[in-house]
């Protein structure tokens, strides 16, 4: 019976990811993951029932899952990346708790048996301890208590390679003593690594950070799994493991990044150029008031906008909607262009939409949209910076050269919304808000568009 039940949650998972493919199909897939993991416990409780103190097991689950339902109801959307962190975080530290647990306990396993039980103990502890302590700092640099800037330490290349040789030899003597000495050093060891790890990412390159986290995550448990000889922990791990990975390749791809170059350092190593010297360089930007911007977007045939995280710190997505259904009605034709690391991590912004209630089949892909612009006569770029950088196509020396980003400058009239001049997240500056055909619209995002949309009435 715990078989069968682990053969149909694996199902329901790999279903689950299936629905997440789409966002007509995500409440689906939610659905089938919810239903998959009450399964899948209810099953493990059923297998251990003879070996664990239900009291004990119940107490944790409730209190589990009141500080979670609690955590979760009181996140914002803008929180949601340093969540995900932060439970990828438990994730690298059950690993390590198990691993260690497994460990202590009494075994009698000899020869092969052992060497593999060891081994399994070992990459157990060294991924999730990796995980675990660059989740942390993940964490910090999203919630902005960590700065965004890369920690670019002298000679750090040649200590990751420092430590991931004494790790090497640490495995040795591990395995062929069983001493916990070697085990404790590379915890330590494993733990500074994922520090170092993250802290040397700059902040451009954190959503490809979160989802190599959720993939490090996947692998942690699944050696878990392993180490519990539990098959279905081990579908699961191999699950969240491999969906990660191949979605940072994606995200790298999007943003023209090598995965090993992110993990070495990324964006925001340079200096960023002075707002100053931006402006004597490429000229004054203009200031457009929300009346005006009205008008623009009245006497329009085509509109674009395109999302940030601006937008979604000010939760103007219900503000956009009732923008783009007036505009509608107008009989103005009105399409969403969504950038791949657009936000904090993958698919913030189509969330934010999926909420307001956007219809799903105005929201277009960069690769869908980009050619579009030409014909395109308003562009509204609210709270989006290094996504809309064109010093990414024009300056071969920026941080973000050869990043694909969403061409806005080709239409007719691109408006900003933005609380200021201010950098983006990568730190580079954007020629894009001294541009002939720019405008920027300074303020709250939510404000600005609650103005527009009484400019429209």
């Amino acid at each position: 019976m715990t078989t069968a039940c682990y053969i149909i949650a694996s199902i329901l998972f790999i279903l689950s990811l299936g629905g997440l493919s789409h966002p007509e199909k995500a409440r689906r897939g939610n659905l089938f993951g919810i239903i998959g993991m009450i399964l899948a416990v209810l099953a493990t409780i059923l297998l251990a029932r003879d070996t664990i103190n239900p009291v004990l097991l119940a107490g944790m689950m409730i209190l589990g899952g009141v500080v979670g339902s609690v955590l979760a109801a009181r996140v914002k959307m803008t929180a949601m990346p340093e969540l995900v962190a932060m439970l990828h975080s438990f994730v690298g530290l059950a690993a390590v708790l198990v691993g260690f647990a497994t460990f202590l306990a009494p075994h009698h396993l000899t020869g092969a048996e052992k060497t593999i039980h060891d081994v399994e103990t070992y990459l157990g502890i060294l991924i999730g301890a990796v995980t675990f302590t660059g989740s942390v700092v993940a964490f910090g640099k999203l919630n902005g208590m960590i700065g965004g800037k890369p920690l670019l330490l002298p000679g750090r290349h040649l200590l990751n390679l420092i430590i991931l040789l004494a790790s090497i030899w640490l495995a040795y003597d591990f395995i062929q003593h069983g001493s916990p000495t070697p085990l404790v050093i590379m915890t330590v060891l494993a733990c500074l690594f994922g520090i170092h790890m993250v802290a040397a990412i700059g902040g451009a390159d954190m959503p490809v950070v979160i989802s190599m986290l959720n993939s490090y995550s996947g692998w942690a448990a699944a050696a878990t799994g392993f180490l519990l000889g539990n098959d279905l922990l081990i579908v699961t791990g191999a699950l969240v493991g491999s969906s990660g990975a191949i979605l940072s390749i994606i995200m790298c791809r999007a943003m023209n990044r090598k995965f090993i170059s992110v993990i070495l350092g990324g964006f925001g190593s340079g200096t960023p150029k002075a707002g100053s010297g931006a402006a004597a360089e490429h000229g004054e930007a203009v200031a457009i008031t929300a009346d005006q911007t009205a008008e623009l977007l009245k006497n329009a045939k085509s509109v674009v906008i395109v999302p940030g995280y601006g937008m979604a710190v000010a939760q103007a997505q219900q503000s956009v909607s009732a923008m783009v259904k007036k505009l509608t009605e107008a009989g103005i034709r009105i399409r969403f262009a969504i950038h791949p690391v657009a936000g904090r991590m993958p698919g913030h912004m189509n969330v934010l939409l999926a909420e307001a209630r956007v219809p799903y089949d105005i929201v277009l892909e960069m690769d869908e949209i980009n050619v579009d612009f030409p014909s395109t006569d308003v562009v509204l770029v609210i709270g989006a910076n290094d996504i809309v950088n064109p010093s990414a196509e024009d300056e071969p020396d920026s941080p973000i050269a050869g990043m694909p980003v969403l061409q806005v400058w080709h239409a007719k009239d691109v408006i900003i919304l933005k609380r200021s001049m201010a950098t983006g997240y990568a730190g580079v500056e954007n020629p894009l808000f001294f541009k002939d055909n720019s405008r920027m619209l300074f303020g709250d995002a939510k404000a600005s568009i609650d103005a527009v949309v009484h400019g429209l009435a």
